[in-house]
């Protein structure tokens, strides 16, 4: 579908940082390079305001990682990783997201999605129909949701150039990555080697 982009739109970046990052590491074993990311996906437009989502884990290994983020302007939101009695972990945004997304609306043109996951879909939908924003999803392909990419205005397909979209990128893609770009719910496993060169845009 054809879409408009004009330096005057004003443009809301929402990350589900989990779901690039699984999806990233299960199919090319390599890490998102979020600063080309945000470069190709907004453009030459307004950016105001990019948020990262993710969940934070007992040692804080996410730490460098939170910083990198916030060198490139985008604002990490971040919960505890939740684990229940019998050892079963919980680590899901997806509501904070969704809220955040539709509260921002009013004041947006353009409302850009980094993630794959299928059960953004009504986000999306409401987006479109109640907030009148265009509505952008950003993901690789092989582990988005068929029905995500055909409700979306938009597709940025990352597998389409995976050598300018991922760090330590050696060819190929060996994994199939989550099915329908679902996270792996309740790993967490950002680490140092996580954050070299996440700020190098090219």
């Amino acid at each position: 579908m054809a879409i408009f982009k004009h330096p005057e739109q004003r443009v809301g970046v929402f990350i589900d940082t989990q779901n690039l990052y699984h999806s990233a590491k299960n199919i090319y074993h390599a890490r998102v390079n979020f600063g080309n990311v945000l470069k190709d996906s907004v453009e030459d437009r307004r950016l105001i305001r990019a948020r990262a989502y993710m969940v934070t884990t007992e040692t804080g290994e996410e730490s460098a990682f939170l910083e990198a983020l916030t060198k490139m302007g985008i604002e990490p939101k971040t919960k505890d990783l939740q684990i229940f009695y019998g050892g079963a972990k919980k680590a899901d945004w997806d509501v904070g997201l969704a809220v955040d997304a539709i509260t921002a609306s009013p004041k947006l043109d353009t409302v850009i999605l980094f993630s794959g996951d299928g059960d953004f879909i009504p986000l999306v939908q409401y987006l479109q129909i109640h907030g009148g924003c265009q509505v952008e999803v950003v993901s690789f392909g092989r582990s988005t949701s068929g029905k995500l990419k055909e409700v979306a205005d938009h597709f940025l397909d990352l597998d389409l150039d995976p050598k300018r979209y991922l760090i330590n990128y050696r060819g190929g893609g060996r994994g199939r990555g989550p099915a329908r770009g679902k996270r792996e719910e309740g790993i967490t496993d950002f680490g140092p080697a996580d954050v070299a060169d996440i700020t190098d845009v090219e």
